[in-house]
Formats: C-alpha cells, sequence, structure tokens
C-alpha cells in the first residue's frame, strides 16, 4: 500500500521557509524508562547506543516504546523493519489487505513465499526473523472509528503508511483526540512527502494542511505508478522520525513538510501552519 496522496495541493496551508529553524520537541508522554538493557541487547544496539542523541537510556526508552503502524505496503515496509531492528518494544501491525505480485516491485517485506497471505502475516514473519525480540502484533480487519481511537491511545506514536485521504482523515482526527504524536507519509510517481504532528499545545494537524477536500485529489500508484526506491526514502525518513520522536533525540519535523522530487533529486522544506479555524485542532 504505497502512499496516494498528492505531494502538493494548490491552497494548502504552507509556504517556503528555507532557513526554518525549530527547537527540538520532546516526548510528551514519557515517563521514567522501566526498561534496562542487558549485556546481549548492549551488544545488539551498540552501533545506536554510540549516538549521543541516542546512549543508552534513548535506547531503554525505544525497548519501552509501543508504535501502531497503519499500512503494510510501500511505506510500511520499510517502517516496519527499521523500527523493529532499531528496537522499538511492541509494533502493531495494521493492514486488511493480501500481498499480490504486484506489491513484490517495492513493498520489500513481503517476498514471492508471502503472495495470498495477510499482509500483517507475512510482514509478521519477516520482522521476527529481523527481531525475535521485538513484540508484533497484527490486526487484519477494518476497524470502526472507536476501536481505531483505543488502538491509537494505547501506543506511543502511530505511522500513517495508507494511500487515501479518507482513511489519513480518520487516522489523523483519532491521534488529535487522543493527542497522540503521528508521523505521515505519502508517495507517488517520483515525488513524496513526510512529516510529523506532535498533536500538542498549538501543533498544526494533517487536516490543517489538507483541509476537507483532498479527497477530491486523492491519487494512487495503481494509477500513476510510482519507483520502488522512492516510497523506500520516505518509509525510511518516517522511521527516523518515530526514533526521534520517542526517544526525544534532534529535531523531528513537527511544523515542516519535507518534500522529495526524486526526478531532480531535490528536497524542498515548507512550513505547516496551524489553522485556528480547522474543525478537527481548533480547539486544542
Amino acid at each position: 500500500m504505497a502512499a496516494g496522496i498528492s505531494v502538493l495541493r494548490t491552497g494548502a496551508n504552507i509556504f517556503n521557509l528555507p532557513d526554518f529553524h525549530q527547537e527540538p520537541l520532546k516526548p510528551h508522554f514519557f515517563l521514567q524508562p522501566h526498561y534496562k538493557l542487558n549485556d546481549n541487547e548492549l551488544l545488539k544496539y551498540s552501533r545506536q547506543i554510540m549516538l549521543p542523541e541516542i546512549d543508552i537510556a534513548g535506547q531503554e526508552k525505544l525497548l519501552s516504546s509501543s508504535a501502531l503502524l497503519i499500512g503494510l505496503g510501500g511505506l510500511g515496509s520499510p517502517v516496519a523493519m527499521y523500527l523493529a531492528a532499531a528496537g522499538i518494544g511492541k509494533l502493531t501491525l495494521v493492514d486488511f489487505d493480501s500481498v499480490d505480485l504486484s506489491n513484490l516491485q517495492r513493498q520489500i517485506i513481503h517476498n514471492h513465499v508471502s503472495i495470498g497471505q495477510l499482509k500483517v502475516d507475512s510482514a509478521r514473519q519477516t520482522l521476527l526473523q529481523l527481531n525475535k525480540d521485538c513484540t508484533i502484533e497484527t490486526v487484519s480487519e477494518l476497524l470502526k472509528d472507536d476501536e481505531l481511537g483505543e488502538l491509537i491511545n494505547s501506543h506511543d506514536i502511530t505511522i500513517d503508511a495508507t494511500d487515501n485521504f479518507a482513511t489519513r482523515d480518520l487516522i489523523n482526527r483519532q491521534c488529535v483526540k487522543h493527542r497522540k504524536p503521528l508521523v505521515s507519509g505519502a508517495a507517488i510517481r517520483w515525488d513524496g512527502h513526510v512529516t510529523t504532528f506532535s498533536n500538542q499545545d498549538d501543533s498544526p494537524c494533517y487536516h490543517c494542511l489538507y483541509g476537507s477536500d483532498a479527497d477530491s485529489e486523492d491519487e494512487s500508484c495503481t494509477e500513476n505508478g510510482v519507483l520502488a526506491p522512492v516510497v523506500g526514502i520516505i518509509g525510511s525518513i518516517q522511521a527516523t522520525e518515530t526514533i526521534k520522536q520517542l526517544t526525544g533525540a534532534g529535531t523531528t519535523l513537527e511544523g515542516r513538510l519535507l518534500i522529495l522530487d526524486g526526478i531532480e533529486m531535490t528536497f524542498k522544506t515548507l512550513k505547516i501552519n496551524k489553522d485556528p479555524e480547522c474543525k478537527v485542532c481548533g480547539n486544542l
């Protein structure tokens, strides 16, 4: 399921900001981590622990964290694989689709043996081979609004790797309602974009960016195509944003939209303004 929303939309609530700077956003939901690394984990995650922004404390936070990943297609594949390998404590996978041959060009978590399997089952098998200590849970049915809200509220962060506006809008509404951070990415043809919404204080939400009529401009990879590495790039950035949000490392893309033009291989950053009249987050 490679994300299929247009990278840019006329009238979106954004503007050029080449030198935009933001103070690092720290997670709002962490108590002192209770997880303590054992000797094997110190070795397994040693290259990550060497990073001063992560260190042992950051790795323990990651191992104590839970992430909800919605969509196991082109974007969700690298997100899931990198989060599991990096040591996320619990990863819940949500997707009701099955693997078919046309998925394998870009959905690298699946393989030929997976064809016909539920994507969540195929992904779980791959992830446990990467990291047997990661807790992997799966959801393979369509969820009602309140069911999705309960799932989002029970996890530290949500990653949206879906491919249609209606689903994205619902995910955003539930993340705002429960004030949970959301990492959103999209890719189509040679282009992609990614951002992080903290859904705290005065931060914008997905609805601030696209409003209510983005569904009229919905595009899909089935109709327009997508280059395989493009979803890999965007998905990898989503995984990076998730780790940063969970550990408090560095500066996230909160308030900024990172746009990839793969044909020219350029990145552009735009600022996202909070819409005070937003029907989703305007009252926060």
